[in-house]
């Protein structure tokens, strides 16, 4: 049964309903992967909701799922334009898992999906600078691009670290790089290759923070082994 999100917080024993609000007027409440309104109602029969990271309601044992996401499918897990979703990809998972960051429509590689909502917050926070290796296909006059995308430290009026290039092969009209990057903000890599004068023809994530995508099919997903998950928490399993 749907109920208020500050009386299912305060019901199950978090704390009272006012503070609920202003935990949920905080940004600190989240709804099936989303931060929640003041005035929400969830059922929790129905969906996850979460106060700083933690599941709220039941006890649930963590999942975690690296996802060779295809392109074509949207980084949510629900879309009001009707599109594939990475939620269709990992309904067989037995557990509701979110995704940690995003990858464009058109991008494709290593996605992490877990149900551990503090890791989650711990791994997209930007004082965690994880680092992100993309193998990168542009086309365009490389010549002198690579220093120059070595060398931006501002995106749009946002600073960000200076990225690592490395020239894999250049043909006559492309070439392949790996670009490894610390921050997440939106299209970042299409956006530097694009004030390079470079057009992003094909973006993989190949690695982030101690996870490898290694051989791992397009379009499925397995269980991370029990030395990745102590790689990434920092606790031994």
């Amino acid at each position: 049964m749907e109920e208020r999100l500050q009386k299912l917080i305060a019901s199950a024993g978090i704390c009272s309903r006012r503070a609920a609000e202003a935990m949920i007027t905080a940004g600190r409440v989240q709804i099936n992967g989303r931060t929640a309104q003041l005035g929400e109602k969830a059922d929790l029969l129905r969906d996850t909701v979460m106060v700083d990271g933690r599941v709220v309601g039941r006890q649930t044992e963590y999942v975690y799922v690296m996802l060779n996401k295809p392109r074509g499918y949207v980084t949510t897990l629900s879309d009001e334009k009707g599109r594939a979703t990475v939620a269709d990809l990992t309904r067989d998972v037995g557990e509701r898992v979110f995704p940690v960051g995003r990858l464009d429509l058109q991008s494709e590689g290593l996605l992490l999906m877990t149900n551990d909502g503090a890791l989650m917050q711990k791994l997209i926070h930007p004082s965690f600078e994880v680092s992100k290796t993309y193998a990168v296909i542009v086309a365009g006059e490389i010549s002198g691009a690579l220093q120059r995308l070595r060398t931006i430290r501002d995106l749009d009026g946002e600073p960000i670290r200076p990225a690592q290039v490395e020239l894999l092969r250049q043909g006559k009209e492309t070439a392949e790089m790996l670009i490894t990057i610390h921050e997440g903000k939106n299209r970042q890599i299409r956006r530097m290759c694009q004030q390079c004068g470079l057009s992003v023809k094909r973006l993989c994530r190949i690695a982030e923070h101690s996870l490898i995508l290694g051989d791992l099919p397009v379009g499925k997903w397995r269980y991370l082994t029990v030395d990745e998950i102590s790689a990434l928490t920092g606790k031994e399993l």
